[in-house]
């Protein structure tokens, strides 16, 4: 009798009946130097990931619900720490590298997540200039975890694929997001967890992608696309992944302070990789000796700083690496305790049956590539915020296409009935019943009515 194909439905059969074979990445790279590739595909079904390293591209979004009298908040801060509120009247974005009013880079959003997710409460100072339907002006609580509707923690880029190392060749000492790197090449910093890193062990997206179950913070979240700097053919892949901030652990989100740099957060990541043929159980073995990262010089200024040499995770990790002849200590800013935990929390839970895996329901792209930012050299002509304005309806009223979204709210307020709708919903107007009220000008969500020639 011929033998299923290994698919995910397969493998979560064998959770539910606690036969599923697991193993963490170290342990997968060790069987297949022992076994082969082809015995692993057959004797396990997945191999988990881990990485625990300071992510600044991370953040959250809070709902806080209705205060009575409403606010409209526009400047919102947390613990002093300003979060961004121009999403609604009570949603509220908070950066983990959002720095403190007072307290500067030593206490950030990362500290603030960090502060609710352990159950410490937090001070909210809300303001606003009032509306008619949201008329309170100020709003000052203390708040925890569970007096929020919603809080929703969202990484626009995480797991790299790898990371640079960094080093120093200037006279003084830097202060990066790598950490302190000392004068004339004293050390050397990386981040990353290598063999255990969770992208390195997919890096063509044969399994991972869009709905792809993940454990984040110690909790079930989701990928939920390619991250932001995204570039797979030069080495860069990322991901951008979500989940539920209520049901995550403090163990596995710790505010950060990087001296000269500001606040990050550490955010504790896994990812089960379905072993689903020769392979992806080839792909899930690789090694610290096979991964690859430069490191660059931040002793010179520029995007482009220089690779003074390439050097694999097996080097970095054993603690020296030599450059020139020369031993360098090398030392992670990333803690590789912390993937070691929580690839073996993510395992125990499958074996547990207490996480299945999902099928991506769209793959990773391949083909994004890493821009710099564009610079303009003449910047004249984008000075002025609003596009031209054209359509000239009469010599009282001008519309713009490019701002009229087309729907209709001045039709209701026109006392002359100006406006109307064509047969395919488009806002039309009859300029000689026009009286240059003002009425639509007012009320429009678009400021797409212009009075006067």
């Amino acid at each position: 009798m011929a033998k299923k194909k290994k698919t995910i439905e397969l493998i979560n059969e064998r959770i539910r009946k606690g036969a599923v074979v697991v193993l963490t990445a170290e342990e997968m790279t060790r069987y297949v130097k022992e076994a082969g590739p082809h015995k692993a595909s057959e004797e396990v079904d997945v191999v988990t990931t881990g990485t625990f390293g300071a992510m600044c591209s991370s953040g959250v979004f809070f709902n806080f619900g209705h205060s009575d009298p409403p606010i409209k908040i526009q400047k919102l801060y947390l613990n002093d720490v300003e979060a961004y509120s121009g999403i609604a009247a009570v949603d509220a974005y908070l950066g983990a590298a959002q720095a403190s009013e007072t307290l500067g880079e030593e206490y950030g959003g990362g500290h603030v997540i960090e502060d609710l997710v352990a159950g410490r409460s937090v001070l909210v100072n809300a303001r606003s200039a009032g509306t008619d339907c949201y008329p309170s002006k100020q709003f000052i609580s203390r708040i925890k975890m569970d007096d929020l509707n919603q809080a929703i923690l969202c990484n626009p880029r995480n797991s790299y694929e790898r990371y640079n190392a960094a080093i120093n060749s200037s006279d003084r000492t830097l202060y990066t997001y790598m950490g302190k790197l000392l004068p004339a090449m004293g050390n050397i910093a990386y981040s990353g967890a290598g063999e255990l890193s969770p992208v390195i062990n997919d890096r063509l997206f044969r399994t991972l992608g869009t709905g792809t179950r993940i454990l984040l913070g110690g909790a079930e979240g989701y990928i939920i696309g390619s991250g932001t700097q995204h570039s797979p053919g030069e080495g860069f892949s990322t991901l951008m992944v979500k989940g539920d901030l209520k049901k995550m652990s403090a163990a596995f989100l710790k505010g950060a302070s990087i001296k000269g740099y500001g606040p990050s957060l550490y955010i504790g990541l896994g990812i089960p990789i379905p072993v689903l043929d020769e392979e992806t159980a080839k792909n899930a073995s690789i090694s610290d000796s096979e991964i690859f990262v430069s490191i660059i010089d931040f002793g010179v200024k520029g995007l482009n700083r220089p690779c003074v040499q390439r050097v694999s995770y097996a080097e970095l990790k054993s603690g020296r690496v030599y450059i020139k002849g020369e031993a360098v200590p090398s030392s992670p800013l990333s803690s590789l305790w912390g993937a070691r935990k929580i690839a073996e929390m993510l395992k125990s839970r499958i074996m547990n049956a207490e996480f299945y895996l999902t099928n991506a329901v769209e793959p990773i792209s391949l083909n994004e590539k890493l821009k710099p930012f564009k610079k303009t050299e003449n910047i004249a002509g984008f000075l002025h915020y609003r596009r031209e304005e054209t359509n000239l309806i009469s010599s009282g009223i001008r519309i713009d296409e490019n701002l009229c979204i087309n729907c209709g709210f001045c039709m209701a307020f026109c006392p002359c009935g100006v406006f109307y709708f064509d047969q395919e919903q488009e806002v039309h107007a009859n300029a000689d019943k026009c009286i240059q009220c003002g009425k639509c000008r007012d009320i429009c969500p678009q400021k797409a009515i212009i009075q006067g020639k």
